[in-house]
C-alpha cells in the first residue's frame, strides 16, 4: 500500500504537526525546514577538543574514555539551550529524509570515537609520539568531516555518505 506524501515527503496526517512545530522554530537555533538544531553536535566537539589535546596532555585521555554517545534528544533534555524544549519535542516530528541520514552519520560519528580511544590506547601503550599524534589528528579530522555531514542534513541537505566515505572515517 502506497501513502500520499506531501511537502518534502512528510505524510499527510504528520503534515499539521510539522508545520505547527516549524512555525514555533522561526527565529530559533532550529532548522524549520528539518527540525534539527546544529547544537547538539557540541557535544562532539567536546570529544574532538580531547582528542586533539592528548599528545600534549596525557590526562586528557582518561576524559575521551569517559565520553559517552548521548541521543539528540538526551542532549537537549541536559542542556542549557534556550529553545531545548522544543528542540526535543521537534525531534519526534523531523522528516524521515533528514532524520535517517542524521541518525546514520551520528552512529558513524559514534563508532569512530570509540574505535579511536581504544586505538589512542594502544598507542599509548608501545606507540611512538609521533603515531599517537596522528592517530589523534586522524581521529579529529575524521570526526570534523562526519560533523560537516551532520551539520549540511541539519540545514537540509539529502545527501547521503556512501559506504565508500564512511569507511574511509572508520579506517576501513
Amino acid at each position: 500500500m502506497t501513502e500520499s506524501l506531501h511537502l518534502d515527503g512528510i505524510p499527510p496526517e504528520e503534515l499539521e504537526t510539522f508545520l505547527a512545530i516549524s512555525a514555533r522554530a522561526e527565529g530559533t537555533n532550529i532548522n524549520p525546514q528539518t527540525l534539527l538544531a546544529t547544537d547538539y553536535l557540541n557535544h562532539f566537539n567536546e570529544i574532538v577538543m580531547m582528542l586533539e589535546m592528548i599528545p600534549d596532555m596525557a590526562e586528557c585521555y582518561e576524559e575521551a574514555q569517559a565520553w559517552a554517545p548521548k541521543s539528540y534528544q538526551d542532549h537537549f533534555r541536559d542542556s542549557q539551550f534556550r529553545d531545548r524544549d522544543l528542540a526535543v519535542e521537534a525531534y519526534d516530528h523531523v522528516p524521515e529524509k533528514y532524520k535517517k541520514p542524521f541518525e546514520e552519520i551520528i552512529s558513524q560519528m559514534n563508532a569512530l570515537v570509540s574505535g579511536s580511544v581504544e586505538r589512542i590506547g594502544t598507542v599509548m601503550q608501545a606507540g611512538s609520539a609521533d603515531e599517537l599524534r596522528f592517530v589523534c589528528s586522524e581521529a579529529s579530522r575524521g570526526l570534523q568531516k562526519l560533523m560537516d555531514y551532520a551539520s549540511a542534513v541539519i540545514h537540509g541537505s539529502e545527501r547521503v555518505l556512501d559506504q565508500a566515505e564512511i569507511d574511509g572515517f572508520l579506517g576501513r
